[in-house]
């Protein structure tokens, strides 16, 4: 048996590959729609007329929809895959072997695109805060070439250029493009993380928000629109406004499949619980009295009470029940004819009747979702004051949670432009609230702080007060430590999940083949070993589970086997041994150990096994190792 190598260009050292996804779902459907070529399979253009009609599929530059310069760039930046990889920092993080939420440091773009393979389709809420179009610094500096190097370029990793941001003037003629070409890509890939019942929920302000729900429409479907919603983000009139004291933002709300999203209710405040009484002491519990017509409708006819009171709907209305239908509710005591037995009858509508929470409106309140102040006074009691631009409010949060996720789901809420961390502090509330599980992953660019801006000197200052780098992402990941403690000091009772895994963004753990061809047998030799020297087995051991596509939280046991370390991942899905030299001799203890270890652990799934190819002392000792492992039923044996 041959031991498979994994190679820069193998499908496990890449992220998703949509492009070739999507055409595999088209050949899927209509298998004469696609042809092979000089470089692989294409879409037949004809083929796909024939198929919907001529009319159907057009290019025809006038055409309804929001198209900008970059577009067409922007589409195709979401589909290139990446060829990065996310390094775990234990060192950086809290409770990192038991905790399931995550931090991740990096570009979100690139991020994004490494957590198709491991996240897609189970994601159930997505919320973001993204930097609004305001004329001051907030795009992302997308390079379509080498993403990873720009990002490296963007957090000071390299001595070339260097502004994490780049400046977006209401004077520059491509004020609103450049917006879109930031924003339009990272939609694209967030949508393929969503659950088919999952939604996402963009806040945005005046500016942008026409712009947005164009991109939305045609990213999400125009049919799975939610809602439009008005947050009143302050409570105080700006009397130095020009024009009008703006207090709102909105939050655009939109679903994968609106066939199969649900939103849950929410709780009856003390005012609507106030309006149901039970004066008549009835079985069923507290009630209130509801109108027996209705707007629309057919029947007008009269209905005769047993106690003879004779009611007919009022002029301009209908009746709301067929004869049967009152019967029931008269013989079951749920009309109401007041104190008295003699005012116009009424139905009994019981709250134990009513579906369980009261279902949201599309303005919400400070008072119920909370505002900017409040935001800025948790980051002072969480002694965070100032270091952070409009930060939203928990509660905020905490409303949205609540409407898309359950307590007793393992949901995942996803947050890719997660600032101040508010996300990741809502959801530890929420869970404290009502004993949920549900985790978080957060993403954050560590963008370099300047203390010479005022507006980052405060922020710049405190990074040096924690001894930390000067970034928004460390200042984010100390304020989800101290909201953990402060939630653990109101809920004593609650035993839940405070911590988060911290990964970090860079290239790939395996080395791209770039030949210098004035010394090719120089590159040859440096080829041998195409592990990057500074990478650790945890380094290469996540990487294998990102590709692969495991949960970066999935349960991983080690065992010494032959003086190796030995990983089991997922209960034995995945089985890796990535020491740095396996000799001829060691193969046969190796080999039988792991056996043995697969055995008892027996995993639902075939498994893969995964060892380092420059480990292994000659081929005799990678045939023979291959050989016991195929001969115990993992068949599926690939080096690095």
């Amino acid at each position: 048996m041959s031991m498979e190598k994994i190679t820069p260009d193998s499908p496990e050292a890449q992220s998703a590959d949509l492009v070739a996804e999507n055409i595999e779902k088209l050949k899927a459907l209509f298998p004469e729609l696609v042809t092979e070529g000089p470089e692989g399979l294409s879409v037949n253009v004809d083929v796909l007329k024939a198929l919907v009609g001529d009319q159907t599929v057009t290019d025809c530059a006038e055409k309804y929809g929001l198209n900008w310069f970059g577009k067409r760039r922007a589409r195709q930046l979401a589909l290139t895959p990446s060829i990065g990889t996310l390094r775990p920092a234990p060192e950086e993080s809290e409770d990192w072997d038991a905790t399931q939420n995550l931090f991740i440091e990096g570009d979100n773009l690139e991020v994004l695109k490494l957590l198709q393979k491991s996240y897609a389709g189970k994601i159930k809420l997505i919320y973001i805060d993204p930097p609004y179009n305001t004329g001051k610094d907030f795009v992302y500096k997308d390079d379509f070439r080498d993403n990873i190097r720009n990002y490296k370029k963007l957090t000071g990793q390299v001595d070339e250029e260097g502004s994490p941001l780049t400046t977006n003037t209401e004077a520059s003629g491509r004020f609103h493009t450049d917006w879109l070409n930031m924003m339009y890509p990272r939609l694209k890939l967030a949508r393929n993380l969503l659950r088919e019942n999952g939604a996402i929920f963009v806040s945005i302000d005046d500016r942008e928000v026409a712009n947005l729900r164009k991109a939305c429409d045609e990213i999400f479907g125009e049919e799975n629109f939610i809602a439009n919603v008005i947050w009143q983000k302050k409570y105080t009139r700006a009397n130095d406004a020009r024009w009008f004291s703006d207090n709102h933002d909105h939050i655009l709300v939109y679903c994968r499949n609106k066939e199969s999203f649900q939103i849950n209710g929410l709780d009856r405040n003390e005012k609507q619980l106030k309006a149901y009484s039970n004066p008549d002491n009835h079985p069923k519990g507290p009630w209130k009295a509801t109108p027996l017509h209705a707007k629309s409708g057919s029947n007008t006819k009269h209905y005769t009470f047993k106690n003879g009171i004779v009611w007919t709907p009022p002029k301009g209305t209908f009746r709301r029940y067929n004869d049967e239908s009152m019967r029931k509710m008269e013989e079951n005591d749920e009309i109401w004819f007041g104190e008295d037995g003699k005012q116009v009858p009424q139905r009994k509508s019981f709250l134990c009747d009513v579906k369980s929470g009261v279902t949201p409106v599309t303005i919400w309140e400070y008072k119920e979702a909370g505002h900017n102040h409040e935001a800025n006074t948790v980051m002072k009691k969480l002694g965070l004051g100032g270091i952070f631009n409009n930060p939203k409010p928990v509660r905020l949060v905490k409303l949205i949670s609540k409407l898309v996720t359950g307590s007793r789901q393992k949901h995942i809420i996803l947050d890719f432009f997660a600032g101040s961390g508010t996300t990741g502090h809502a959801v530890m509330a929420q869970n404290a609230k009502d004993g949920g599980n549900r985790r978080y992953i957060l993403v954050q660019l560590p963008e370099p702080l300047e203390p010479k801006k005022k507006e980052q000197k405060t922020a710049a200052e405190y990074c040096d007060k924690l001894g930390k780098p000067r970034t928004i992402a460390e200042l984010t990941k100390e304020r989800l430590r101290r909201a953990a403690k402060k939630i653990k000091e109101e809920h004593p009772d609650w035993d839940g999940d405070t911590g988060f895994r911290v990964f970090k963004l860079d290239n790939s753990n395996i080395k791209a083949w770039n030949p210098n061809t004035t010394d090719l047998e120089a590159d040859l030799a440096d080829q041998m070993e195409h592990i990057l020297p500074d990478r650790s087995e945890a380094d290469l051991l996540y990487e294998l589970l990102l590709k692969l596509g495991l949960d970066l939280c999935v349960p991983i046991e080690q065992k010494e086997i032959a003086g190796k370390t030995v990983y089991a991942i997922g209960g034995g899905v995945l089985m890796a041994c990535l020491a740095n030299k396996i000799t001829t001799e060691e193969t046969e203890t190796l080999g039988l150990g792991i056996v043995e270890w697969y055995k008892k652990l027996s995993p639902a799934t075939d498994a893969t096994c995964v060892f380092r190819d420059s480990a292994f002392e000659n081929d005799v000792a990678k045939t023979n190792l291959a050989a016991i492992l195929e001969q115990a039923g993992i068949a599926n044996v690939r080096s690095l």
